[in-house]
């Protein structure tokens, strides 16, 4: 049986679900589908000037928060992959004191690894952490397989491949490092997405005006530069699985692990939107059919109680009698 090591989207937001599910791993173990690890815990502390592929608004964390999260990942050998995939980072920028404090306590364990586009940031972090993981970018885009192995000639823990060779077996054959590969198995764009890249530009061109207009008065605020997508903005794991690109949770260990050799899994969502749909994400790739209703009502239940989902009630009013 081949081993799927999956990496779950989001230090920050989804913090909270993913320790139930590493809690529900480590305590009933039957319940998830067979070959399948918790690998990592992927995303930022919001607002990172290096932050990419997704954005954040108006949160911020605290040192101790920062601390807390990648010690208790750490502590359930999960590893802590930051995504420092901002395209536009100068080499000025390369000594911001919030990346590097979170950097530094990323440093602490061998665990861990950061996600990397640019290549002034990559020559920075090799040469102040020259033992921290480096992962390249699907944000890259990497779309030609002569290149692909081009990439994985260099020294890369992983090569996150581009979601449009999903499923295409002919390409996926000739990538010489299988093992060294992930591949993120529900992207919600839609199969060669025209505007995925211009999507991450404008991310990273956002990230900026958030941290400076945090510095101004709201009537300085400068407007950050708006985006609107027709091409699967509000898609989940139930409107994709029509995409060529879509990765069955059966295929995962079979098509992949066993056959191609490639191990590691990525799943998309640091901002879906909604707790719903990552659960409903998570229970399918990760747990067994058998399973997943008894599952989902579990995660919810806690996440309830925890008061990460809140239910209002009814807002008693008198009863008077109609005239």
């Amino acid at each position: 049986m081949g081993e799927a090591k999956f990496h779950l989207p989001g230090l920050r937001q989804n913090y909270p679900l993913n320790m139930l599910i590493i809690s529900l791993y480590e305590k009933n173990p039957e319940f998830f589908r067979e070959g399948v690890k918790i690998a990592s815990c992927y995303g930022e502390f919001p607002t990172s000037l290096w932050n990419g592929g997704r954005p954040s608004y108006n949160d911020q964390c605290s040192a101790d928060y920062i601390v807390n999260v990648i010690k208790n990942l750490n502590a359930h050998g999960v590893s802590v992959r930051l995504t420092y995939t901002n395209m536009t980072i100068n080499e000025n920028e390369c000594e911001d004191p919030y990346c590097n404090f979170c950097l530094d306590r990323l440093a602490e364990n061998d665990l861990n690894a950061v996600i990397i586009f640019s290549p002034i940031l990559e020559k920075y972090i090799r040469n102040k952490y020259p033992n921290l993981k480096i992962v390249s970018s699907t944000c890259k885009r990497i779309r030609d397989i002569d290149k692909v192995n081009e990439e994985l000639e260099k020294p890369y823990h992983l090569v996150v491949l581009d979601y449009d060779f999903n499923n295409d077996f002919e390409s996926l054959a000739k990538i010489n490092h299988h093992d060294r590969c992930e591949v993120l198995v529900n992207c919600l764009c839609i199969p060669n997405c025209p505007r995925r890249s211009a999507h991450y530009q404008n991310i990273a061109e956002n990230q900026r005006l958030i941290l400076k207009n945090r510095h101004m008065p709201p009537d300085h605020h400068i407007p950050l530069k708006q985006w609107g997508c027709e091409y699967g903005e509000h898609n989940c794991y139930y409107t994709i699985q029509n995409y060529r690109t879509f990765i069955k949770p059966e295929d995962v260990v079979g098509k992949y692990s066993e056959e191609l050799d490639i191990h590691n899994f990525k799943i998309e969502g640091r901002t879906t939107g909604s707790i719903f749909s990552i659960v409903e994400t998570y229970s399918n790739y990760l747990i067994k059919p058998e399973y997943q209703g008894y599952v989902r009502i579990q995660l919810l239940n806690n996440l309830r109680a925890n008061n990460i989902i809140a239910f209002r009630k009814p807002k008693p009013e008198p009863f008077i009698m109609p005239q």
